[in-house]
């Protein structure tokens, strides 16, 4: 069994925000203060701060930096002589000698992996941490054909076989085929809603010409898709966005193309046509590499310098021409980012990452870079490769498992993974701090952090409906530190859709939403977006229970605090323990959420009853507390 640490090293805290680094985004050659904090009657005699410059450990001893009850500082000054410095804390105390690193605190020496760590140079789009994103599946979303159709918001939309809105797809119908028609017009027309909202950033699933609904069997890299309504329609809908200040994604999809793909159809019809090296042909011209086994999807083999100036690389490539005007995306979604390049002994995975990401910041430098990963993407996340990933596996899915239990989609063989005890609270922490300890704190900042997309449920129907769950997780996803994205419909309590899943069409009839989810949606993307805490601030959990998570976002300005409660009996009333976090006595909070107020005293935050949800306790700092 686990020995226990000493109660005293759960008020050891350090993260990569300004409260703890004097610039957390240094130049290559400047100094930078480091800042840990620990309890005022913590028994550490002297602190150090770990680094490896050029390889070598360097121990520096920090200075005390004052005592604000129930806080003690330590400061040290480090040198950013590296692209990527590592660093970790080692305290030296009357009950041994303790390691800090971004993992949490241990008795021994703990990997560099774990690591806090200050990227050089890296200058991330600051737009990015003030965003909420809202992701549209364009075929599903709205129309803009103004024809009257069969029901409310459901006009006749453009192209063969479109069916009226939210009409149930034929059976014999294959699913990539089931067309619905909405398009780039109706999105531009919707737009006071999403502003309504308070999002400011879109996702577009693929909208390049495609014979799928889904897009992602690309045709035509050079076009938007007729049925959205072709490439002046998304001109006009980078123009409409820019009128609201907001922002758009594109989604590249670099790793296959679809088999009616021009470069594919020449590279079967002639085995020496040049786009023939942008595929592997294990019997030419029937027999080739694809995407997870779909013929459908052959896959492009980037070994090809062609294939790389096509997509990549060149001054006219796929990535530099709709980072242009007049499209001028604010960057791109990279599908399968964890796939690209990679078929069995060719591993070109960083390379091709890495040269998207610099065409992409040649071209348009505060562009967002955005990978799509399911899995341990942090190899992918060191700066140098994507500025973000799809949190899946860093985010959604410790939540999932700790709302509805632990449960894994399983592909081959067929079937589903399913824990029979509920999901330990201890499991979800331990799951959220090694994956944010994988990354750079700057980096971790803009992790696109989502409840569901168009490729897994939506959040309504992992909580099998249950509204207060819903509500839940929406506070844990815009308060954790990352890029909220929220997933259309969600806002108004949509579930999957029969036969359709998460990609059912938009609801426009407002008599179906749910308005009170919407209010709240509402409140919390104005908190999100009104809150240097939240974009930016510290983390730190203050209490795991059987069924409740506690943590706080903590700022210049105050301190944000998140109550998150899953079980179905409510939470006794009883307190909060908020001294390892630094609060002290006698600042008052103010639940946002219900209007509750309550004050600090001995180290604590006195709580109400909880019943099963989530609230959020806000404070301003006191006049004339320190700061840091």
């Amino acid at each position: 069994m686990p020995t226990a640490l000493p109660a005293w090293l759960a008020s050891v805290h350090h993260d990569g925000s300004a409260r703890c680094v004097s610039n957390p985004y240094p130049r290559l050659g400047e100094k930078v203060r480091v800042r840990l904090r620990t309890g005022a009657a913590a028994p550490v005699r002297r602190a150090w701060i770990r680094t490896s410059p050029d390889g070598e450990q360097a121990l520096t001893q920090m200075t005390p930096a004052g005592v604000a009850a129930p806080a003690r500082w330590w400061e040290a000054e480090v040198a950013v002589a590296e692209p990527s410095v590592h660093y970790r804390f080692v305290l030296e105390a009357d009950d041994g000698v303790w390691f800090h690193s971004a993992a949490g605190s241990t008795a021994y020496d703990p990997l560099d992996a774990t690591d806090f760590q200050l990227l050089s140079d890296l200058a991330p789009p600051a737009w990015v941490r003030g965003a909420v994103f809202y992701q549209v599946f364009p075929d599903r979303f709205a129309r803009g054909d103004p024809a009257p159709g069969p029901g409310p918001g459901a006009p006749s939309g453009p192209g063969p076989g479109t069916l009226p809105w939210e009409a149930p797809p034929p059976e014999d119908l294959p699913f990539p085929e089931v067309f619905y028609g909405g398009d780039l017009a109706g999105l531009a027309a919707r737009l006071d809603h999403l502003a309504a909202l308070g999002v400011n950033a879109l996702y577009l699933n693929p909208i390049f010409t495609s014979p799928s609904n889904h897009r992602y069997d690309v045709a035509d890299f050079e076009h938007v898709d007729p049925r959205l309504g072709g490439d002046a329609a998304l001109a006009r809908l980078r123009q409409a966005l820019t009128e609201r200040g907001m922002r758009y994604l594109l989604d590249l999809v670099p790793n296959h193309v679809g088999n009616r793909h021009p470069w594919f159809l020449a590279a079967q019809a002639d085995p020496a046509a040049p786009e023939a090296e942008f595929f592997t042909f294990e019997r030419h011209p029937d027999r080739y590499a694809t995407w997870l086994g779909v013929r459908t999807l052959p896959k492009l083999d980037y070994r090809s310098a062609e294939l790389r100036r096509r997509v990549v690389t060149g001054e006219d490539s796929v990535v530099r021409r709709w980072l242009r005007p007049p499209w001028s995306a604010d960057g791109w979604r990279v599908d399968v980012g964890n796939m690209l390049g990679r078929q069995g002994a060719v591993q070109l995975g960083a390379e091709v990452a890495r040269a998207i990401r610099a065409a992409t910041k040649e071209t348009r430098p505060d562009a967002f870079l955005l990978g799509e990963h399911f899995f341990d993407a942090s190899a992918q996340l060191q700066g140098d490769e994507w500025d973000g990933v799809m949190n899946y596996g860093g985010f959604t899915f410790p939540l999932w498992h700790w709302l509805r239990g632990y449960r894994q989609e399983l592909h081959k063989p067929d079937g589903v993974l399913v824990s029979p005890v509920p999901f330990p609270t201890e499991a979800l922490e331990a799951a959220w701090r090694a994956r944010r300890a994988a990354v750079p704190w700057a980096v971790a900042l803009q992790q696109y952090n989502l409840l569901g997309s168009h490729d897994v449920p939506r959040i309504r129907t992992v909580v099998g409906g249950n509204d207060a769950l819903h509500r839940l997780a929406a506070v844990v996803q815009l308060t954790y530190p990352g890029v909220p994205g929220l997933y259309y419909g969600d806002e108004i309590g949509m579930a999957d859709a029969p036969r359709l899943g998460p990609r059912g069409c938009m609801i426009w009839d407002e008599r179906r939403w749910d308005r009170g989810l919407l209010a709240f949606y509402r409140d919390l993307v104005a908190l999100r977006r009104g809150s240097p805490a939240l974009q930016e601030g510290g983390f730190q959990v203050l209490a795991i229970e059987p069924d409740t998570l506690a943590y706080q976002r903590e700022g210049p300005e105050g301190w944000i605090l998140a109550v998150a409660h899953r079980g179905e009996r409510p939470r006794p009333a009883g307190t909060l323990p908020v001294a390892d976090g630094g609060v002290p006595d006698g600042v008052e909070f103010v639940e946002r959420l219900g209007g509750a107020a309550a004050v600090t005293r001995d180290g604590t935050l006195p709580l109400p009853e909880l019943p099963q949800g989530a609230t959020l306790w806000v404070a301003e700092r006191p006049p004339g507390a320190p700061c840091w």
